[in-house]
């Protein structure tokens, strides 16, 4: 399953009376696999993900069969400059003209991959972000963040007792490969597993970013309860497969 619609993002509601902060998420996430019944679900996290899959595992204690997470807002530190300004001035940002909204966020974004995005993803990705709900949403979210649940995940790491993974892309623009090697070491004390690149959360529809799809697919093909994975064609694009037993977080 491709969890694309969290609380706040995506086609979700973007009320502002709703919250959004990575304990709802959490919360969220665990009241849907019980819905689902999903009992011990294969879970893959990217960006967000790991943060709120962490939470609902260490926190929530929804038993997991095993967790992938690649290039993950998981453990602190977290935020690129143009975050931590959103965050300082989220009042004042979420007033600039629509059209300089739109190419802060199309920079924002397009900024988090080191091999670029095509254009038709790029656009998919920004245009839940931009209107009379999007823009005034794109701010509050960045303003709910709070990085003392990332301080909490990191307490509890030395819980985890499930089969790991962690995939980092040698690029990455937003967050710096040493913080996913102590996340890993922290977990067990093994290696990140290096990918290509790095980026932002994918579109609906695919497997996530690029340089991460050899090691995202290694790992769906171990999995015995999965009955569906995804696949690439020639030119980069891909396919998700839903799994019986699996979740794309």
């Amino acid at each position: 399953m491709y969890l694309w619609d969290m609380p706040g993002y995506g086609r979700s509601s973007k009320d502002a009376g709703h919250a959004v902060d990575f304990g709802v998420q959490a919360q969220v996430f665990a009241a849907l696999l019980g819905h689902w019944g999903l009992a011990r679900p294969h879970v893959v996290a990217n960006d967000y993900g790991g943060a709120v899959s962490l939470r609902t595992h260490l926190v929530h204690e929804v038993p997991y069969a095993s967790l992938l997470m690649a290039d993950v807002v998981a453990i602190p530190p977290a935020g690129s400059p143009f975050f931590r300004l959103v965050q300082q001035h989220p009042d004042v940002l979420a007033q600039v003209p629509p059209y300089i909204h739109e190419a802060l966020v199309r920079a924002y974004i397009g900024n988090a991959s080191h091999r670029g995005l095509r254009a038709g993803d790029l656009a998919e990705l920004v245009a839940p972000w931009l209107g009379a709900e999007g823009q005034p949403a794109f701010y509050r979210q960045i303003a709910a963040f709070d990085e003392r649940y990332l301080e909490e995940n990191e307490a509890l790491l030395g819980r985890i007792d499930i089969p790991v993974t962690v995939v980092w892309g040698s690029e990455d623009t937003w967050i710096p490969v040493a913080t996913g090697e102590r996340l890993a070491a922290g977990i067990a004390g093994g290696p990140v597993r290096p990918g290509r690149g790095g980026g932002p959360p994918a579109p609906p529809g695919r497997t996530g970013p690029a340089g991460h799809h050899a090691p995202v697919l290694a790992h769906a093909r171990r999995l015995p309860s999965v009955s569906g994975v995804a696949h690439d064609d020639d030119d980069g694009r891909s396919a998700t497969a839903a799994g019986s037993g699996g979740a794309w977080l």
